[in-house]
């Protein structure tokens, strides 16, 4: 009876044993990811293309049975890989944590193509590691493309001198306003012209012009408010790198005006103000 016992007992721990081993080898399963949709902002679809300057939609459904920690998101030039760090153009590399503790989630976001990111074919990753240390990563190629852009920047004066102002050696010459674009500001110049130079407002620029500004910094991407100046007799101008106000842009008795101009980034379409009449004396 002793022995029998011994033996049903002897049983008992070796099944303990083994069902114990078999859920010490059940593995939990690795996260699984299904891209729904990556495409531009605006359509909500799954064209796989972004716009500089606007914002990538992605929608991607996750399971992940050992729960998710982190979700990474990389977007980068097609066919680089770089480790953390060694970046050498424009890329997305996001991390999200937000998920976290979660067994299943609709990843939903929209990402911000920067203004400075190459149109071009790049490659998109979307990895999730749950908390048991698993991995799963979903790729997709994306493309990114410049937007159309066929409405140029508007600009608008608010303070400008009256109508053939005569200013004298160490005065102040002063216009401000808004420059506004629908997709994008690329760059303004305002420039002091001499009448009898006889230049179309195409030619005016920094090289024949005593530049009271010339900018390419934004208060925003589609809006910026200007406040220009100079003072007449000044050495230099306000050129990005001031230039000596010598040779053909040297000070003279004359009649100038003052002319606005603006470029957007993606059209390249300019704008031009009207023509603002005044005296140096």
């Amino acid at each position: 009876m002793n022995t029998f016992k011994a033996f049903l007992i002897a049983i008992t721990f070796a099944s303990g044993l083994f069902f114990t081993s078999c859920e010490k080898d059940e593995k939990v399963a690795k996260p699984v990811i299904a891209i729904q949709e990556l495409g531009k902002g605006d359509s909500h679809g799954n064209d796989h293309i972004a716009i500089v300057g606007s914002d990538l939609h992605i929608e991607v459904d996750v399971v992940a049975e050992g729960k998710i920690d982190r979700i990474q998101v990389r977007i980068h030039p097609e066919g680089e890989h770089h480790e953390e760090g060694e970046h050498e153009e424009w890329e997305i590399d996001t991390t999200y944590t937000k998920f976290s503790g979660l067994k299943n989630t609709t990843f939903h976001e929209h990402l911000d193509i920067a203004f400075e990111a190459e149109p071009g074919e790049y490659h998109f990753d979307f990895i999730v590691t749950d908390m048991e240390g698993n991995q799963s990563s979903a790729e997709a190629d994306l493309v990114i493309q410049l937007p159309d852009d066929a409405i140029a920047p508007v600009i608008s004066i608010s303070t400008s001198p009256t109508n053939n102002q005569v200013f004298g050696n160490g005065q102040t010459i002063s216009i401000s306003g808004l420059v506004s674009d629908d997709k994008a500001l690329g760059g303004m110049y305002i420039g002091l012209v001499r009448v009898d130079q006889k230049l179309t407002d195409g030619e005016v620029d920094a090289t024949n012009t005593i530049t009271i500004l010339h900018t390419h910094d934004f208060n925003s991407p589609t809006a910026h408010n200007f406040s220009a100046s100079i003072t007449v007799g000044a050495a230099q101008d306000n050129n990005i790198t001031p230039q000596n106000i010598t040779g053909n842009i040297a000070w003279q008795s004359a009649n100038y005006y003052i002319v606005v101009k603006c470029v957007d980034v993606f059209g390249g379409n300019w704008s031009l103000s009207s023509h603002y009449p005044v005296v140096l004396n």
